[in-house]
Formats: C-alpha cells, sequence, structure tokens
C-alpha cells in the first residue's frame, strides 16, 4: 500500500513524501528514520501516487544518467544536463535541486533522499551502498536491470489478468441488460397470458414487476450498496483481512509466499552485489515481505546478528523454499551470495511465471463457462412459459 505523508525536516521545510508500506505505522516510522517529523498521514487511490511519481521518469533518468556517466562527464556535470535538456518544470526542478544540494557538499544519497516522494527508499540505499565503493555506474546498471525484471514480472501478471476482467466485465453487463430491461419486458406480457408459469419463471416475474414498479427506490439502494461496498474495499483492515485470508488457502498461500519471497531475494541480491551488508540489507527490504511474512524477518535478522549462517536463519524462520536453501548454502561456501540470491529469484520468477500461465488457460475458460451458463439460464426461463404455451396450443 502506498502513503502520501506531509512532514516537515530541519534545513528543507515542509515535504510532502511518498512511502509504501503495509500501514499507516509503518509508513510513519519510515519517515521519522529519514529523518522527518510527520505531520498527517494519508492513504492515496486510484493510483494517484502512482501517476505523481509517473511525471518523474525515475528508469530512463537512470538510463540516461548512467550514458552521461560512462562517457567520463562527471556527477553534477550530468545531472546539470539532463535539467538543462528537460522541458518538464517537476523534472527539472528535482534535477535542480539535487545539483544544488551536491554543490553544498551532500552526497548524491542524502540529496536523493530528500525527495522521498520521487525516489524510492530501495533506490537512495542502493546509491548509498554504491558510495562507499565508489561504483555509482555498476549500482545504476544493477538498479535498471532490476526495474527490467519486476516490470517484465509484473507485466506477465497483467496481461494475465486483463482476460478474466474483460469476460467479467462484458458478462456482467449483460446479464444487468437482462435482468434490468428484459425481463422487466416479459414480466409486463405474462401478466396479460396469464396460466400457471413455472416456478423459476414465477421468480423472475416477481423481480420483473418489482424492478418496473419501484425502479427508482431499487436504483437508490444498489447505488448505496455500491457505494458501501467502496468505501468497504477501500479500507486498510479490508485489505489485511483478504490478504490473510488468501495466505491461508492451502495452494494460493504457497504462491504467494513464494511470490513474495523471489522479488525479497532479488531485492536483496541487488543491495548485497552493491557491496551493503546483510543486515542492513534484508531491514531496508522488510516492506516487500506481506505481514504474514515480516514478523519471521525479524526473527532472522536477530538470527543472523546473533552469529548465524543466513542459509539457516532463512530456512528456520520460513524464509527460504527447498531450492532457495540448497543454492544458499552454496553462496556461503562460494562467498557469492549477493549473486546467489539474484539466481534464487530468477528461478522462481519462471516459476511464477508458469503458474500464470496455468492459472489463465484454466479460469479463463471456466469463467466463460459459469457466465454463458448464467446468461443461458435466464433466457431459457424467459422463454419457457412460451414453450408450455405452444405445446398445449399443437
Amino acid at each position: 500500500m502506498r502513503f502520501r505523508i506531509k512532514a516537515i525536516k530541519a534545513g528543507a521545510g515542509i515535504s510532502e513524501l511518498a512511502i509504501d508500506a503495509a500501514n499507516e505505522v509503518e509508513a510513519e516510522r519510515h519517515a521519522r528514520n529519514d529523518g522527518f517529523t510527520v505531520l498527517s498521514v494519508t492513504r492515496v487511490w486510484g493510483g494517484v501516487l502512482a501517476g505523481r511519481n509517473r511525471r518523474f521518469p525515475l528508469l530512463l533518468f537512470n538510463q540516461e544518467l548512467l550514458a552521461l556517466l560512462e562517457s567520463g562527464i562527471a556527477l553534477v556535470e550530468a545531472l546539470q544536463t539532463l535539467a538543462e535538456k528537460e522541458a518538464r518544470p517537476l523534472v527539472r526542478n528535482v534535477l535542480n535541486q539535487l545539483v544544488d544540494r551536491l554543490r553544498e557538499g551532500l552526497t548524491l544519497s542524502a540529496a536523493l533522499g530528500e525527495h522521498a516522494n520521487v525516489f524510492p527508499h530501495l533506490y537512495v540505499a542502493t546509491v548509498r551502498a554504491s558510495e562507499r565503493t565508489s561504483d555509482l555506474d555498476e549500482a545504476l546498471r544493477r538498479y535498471i536491470h532490476y526495474q527490467y525484471q519486476i516490470e517484465a514480472l509484473r507485466s506477465k501478471i497483467v496481461s494475465a489478468a486483463i482476460y478474466p476482467v474483460l469476460l467479467l466485465a462484458v458478462g456482467g453487463l449483460v446479464i444487468i441488460f437482462l435482468m434490468g430491461y428484459v425481463v422487466p419486458s416479459f414480466s409486463h406480457i405474462y401478466e396479460e397470458m396469464g396460466g400457471e408459469l413455472p416456478f423459476m419463471s414465477r421468480l423472475l416475474l416477481a423481480w420483473g414487476n418489482l424492478l418496473r414498479d419501484h425502479g427508482m427506490l431499487l436504483a437508490v439502494f444498489f447505488a448505496a450498496l455500491i457505494g458501501a461496498a467502496v468505501h468497504v474495499w477501500r479500507r486498510p483492515t479490508t485489505w489485511m483481512a483478504l490478504g490473510a485470508l488468501l495466505w491461508r488457502l492451502p495452494a494460493f498461500g504457497e504462491r504467494l509466499r513464494v511470490f513474495q519471497l523471489a522479488r525479497f531475494y532479488r531485492t536483496i541480491g541487488m543491495l548485497l552485489r552493491g557491496g551493503m551488508a546483510i543486515v542492513p540489507a534484508l531491514e531496508i527490504v522488510s516492506d516487500l515481505l506481506s505481514s504474514m511474512l515480516r514478523p519471521q524477518l525479524v526473527l532472522a535478522i536477530r538470527h543472523i546478528r546473533d552469529g548465524g549462517a543466513i542459509s539457516e536463519a532463512m530456512d528456520r524462520h520460513g524464509l527460504a523454499t527447498r531450492v532457495a536453501l540448497r543454492m544458499l548454502l552454496v553462496g556461503e561456501r562460494t562467498g557469492n551470495m549477493g549473486e546467489m540470491m539474484e539466481r534464487i529469484a530468477t528461478f522462481h520468477d519462471g516459476e511464477i511465471a508458469r503458474d500464470v500461465e496455468w492459472f489463465t488457460r484454466l479460469f479463463g475458460p471456466l469463467l466463460m463457462l459459469v457466465i454463458g451458463g448464467l446468461i443461458g439460464t435466464i433466457v431459457v426461463l424467459m422463454y419457457l412459459p412460451i414453450f408450455q404455451l405452444a405445446e398445449s396450443v399443437r
């Protein structure tokens, strides 16, 4: 979930931050950890925040900055060059502020951290880790690769969801048209015909009469019902309860766990390859895990701080699959834990992609069968009295 936070920081004035977190408390904690005094916390709905961030093209910014740095241009000059060519006022202002802060002696990570509504906490941490090794080029390259991989997996999931959503939308509109217009028209015809009707046809007739006599009242009732449903759906507690329910489903819960762990390992691997220690890296990416796994990560961090092996901590606290455990053991023996964690993520990303493809192939036809059955049942019940009348006449 995403939150918009109004906060104040010494030397920076009042700022508006955009933070990803599980709830309001987590979002406020992150803002305080970055040195802000929180004034208000607001949950952002309907992609408003995403729209704000899309106005600053983070991926394109990284690609252009990397190209300039690889050509031998200094960091401040590279940022100034990007600002001079930029036509969008928002992006140009952010870049100019970064240049000003760098000239004042701040590090790049500190300057980026002042724009939390533009630069994610993970990106700032990646740049901060690269400053210890003086390898900003490689850090930008890794982050670009990371973004491409995350976006590729997200695109597969979104593409798989489009077809079922279209089926639901079209099928729902057809059912609404039948129940809201066609059935009331048939109910008027059947009243004039008289005679005994089948039970289910009588139910449709009663619905048609109710809709014809009290249509406006029913419209207000359903509008209020939809508004209440939307209000409940937008509450964080609803999402938390729904997430807890999905996690308890035997097959679906395990798939959610693998998806969370794949993103978790990919991010950890990127930070470790950037030179960050394991414990700070685990603390930074804790928000990538759901509330079901976050307490287990706290225990794993404590285990590692006490001198335990990474593989043992992950396995003991439910943060490793059988495949991940084997790879972690190999990573500990070879001393290449960052690369090994990225390989774990790649393995599980392929597994998730196969599951999504299988689900789409199975769920689409099943959904079409259910919607077609509903529409066919309504049509048959409407025409059944006509069939009976024709049979009696014959």
